[in-house]
């Protein structure tokens, strides 16, 4: 079965680093979109990284460039986001997608993984 699986989230303070991983089965990894969203308490979800199925396009919602960096090995069916710079506005719960063509509508999810930024 399809399974995407986040791992790596957890508490930070403003400043610092995390390295979130998610791990996909059960689908051809190399033919999907990857990408990270977010959910803040009260908020809508939010796109926050995208990288293209060969890696050639990638995409950052503007409050986190320079800050974050997504990458995948598609050897491990693993996408990552490096996240540093860590501000309290990043905390929210930080999930996985994988989307194919052509609507990029076929997408699955994983479970999600806290992100808390506080002192």
């Amino acid at each position: 079965q399809v399974q995407l699986v986040e791992s790596g989230g957890g508490l930070v303070q403003p400043g610092g680093s995390l390295r979130l991983s998610c791990t996909a089965s059960g689908f051809t990894f190399s033919l999907y979109r990857m990408s990270w969203y977010r959910q803040a308490p009260g908020k809508e979800r939010l796109l926050v990284a995208s990288i293209s199925s060969a890696g050639n396009y990638i995409n950052y919602v503007d409050s986190v460039k320079g800050r974050f960096t997504i990458s995948k090995d598609n050897t491990k069916n693993t996408v990552y986001l490096q996240m540093n710079s860590l501000k309290p506005d990043d905390t929210a719960v930080y999930y996985c997608n994988a989307a194919r063509r052509p609507l990029f509508n076929d997408a699955y999810w994983g479970q999600g993984t806290q992100v808390t930024v506080s002192s």
